[in-house]
């Protein structure tokens, strides 16, 4: 049996319909996961990362687990707590939900260091281990929804940097593999998409696949950080900013890794755009 957590999210949520369509035994659980989120016959089970001994009955029985890092909420977490829960619920297998800041930017508490501790706990745990490393996600477009069904409008700094963010739904793939299958043991996934990307470029995708125009505005970068400030913290902002504005050499790569893993190139922007485009009608 598979346990995943952040079983509602877009990569967890994709990992577990995915397992359930190859008849994989899978417990889906995050904090607020109910039997809508998941397919039938797979079992949901409400627990939270932050409550590390609430963990142990979602973990018995399992023989592998699915770890998300906790996203904005990571820092609030004890990952070696979280391990070595699993480690005792007879676990053998951890999937790391990770990121490519820990490569690309060690020095950021929210992208780096956060990470990172994770990364340590899951190397440490005697566990075997593999850790998926993506960069930005392409469902970061989800933002630009409303504005897109409102007045087909799409605002973003930094019009015309180029980044190849990543399909969750690939994500998922992979980790479902590396759950499974022999092979990835002790390895580290650097998961890209197949070519990088610009906001206006994306815009123009989620243009395409509505069959309608959407019209691009150029935001500033201080419009930009006020407008994420609402649902981020300031640090996020920062490092996310910069990112987007100024990517290092490491964060503008493509990466094989989806390939060689999966046996075929990863999805475009175009290609998610065109299965989610209902989100923006």
């Amino acid at each position: 049996m598979i346990v995943v957590t952040g079983a509602t999210g877009n990569v967890g949520g994709s990992l577990v319909r995915a397992l359930a369509a190859a008849g994989v035994p899978t417990t889906a659980t995050s904090r607020n996961v109910s039997a809508a989120d998941v397919p039938e016959h797979v079992a949901h089970r409400r627990a939270d990362l932050a409550d590390p001994a609430g963990l142990r009955a979602v973990f018995d029985g399992a023989d592998a687990l699915f770890l998300q890092n906790g996203g904005p909420s990571a820092h609030l977490l004890n990952p070696h707590g979280i391990v070595e829960v699993a480690r005792a619920a007879g676990v053998g297998r951890v999937v790391l939900l990770s990121s490519q800041g820990v490569a690309t930017r060690p020095e950021s508490p929210s992208h780096g260091a956060t990470a990172l501790a994770f990364e340590e706990a899951v190397r440490q745990s005697g566990l075997a281990w593999t850790i998926l490393r993506p960069g930005g996600f392409h469902s970061n477009a989800y933002a630009w929804a409303g504005p897109v069904r409102a007045h087909r409008t799409v605002a973003a700094p930094f019009a015309d940097v180029a980044l190849p963010s990543v399909d969750p739904d690939d994500i998922a793939e992979v980790a479902a593999v590396a759950l499974r299958a022999d092979g990835h043991d002790g390895r580290i996934h650097k998961l890209t998409g197949p070519v990088a990307t610009t906001p206006r470029q994306r815009a123009e995708a989620l243009a395409d696949a509505l069959g309608e125009p959407v019209r691009f505005v150029e935001q500033t970068a201080e419009e930009a950080r006020a407008q994420l400030l609402d649902f981020m913290p300031e640090p996020v902002v920062e490092t996310t900013l910069s990112i987007l504005g100024a990517p290092t050499p490491a964060e503008r790569r493509i990466s094989p890794d989806v390939e060689r893993v999966l046996g075929r190139a990863p999805r475009t922007f175009a290609d998610w755009a065109r299965r989610y485009v209902a989100a923006f009608k």
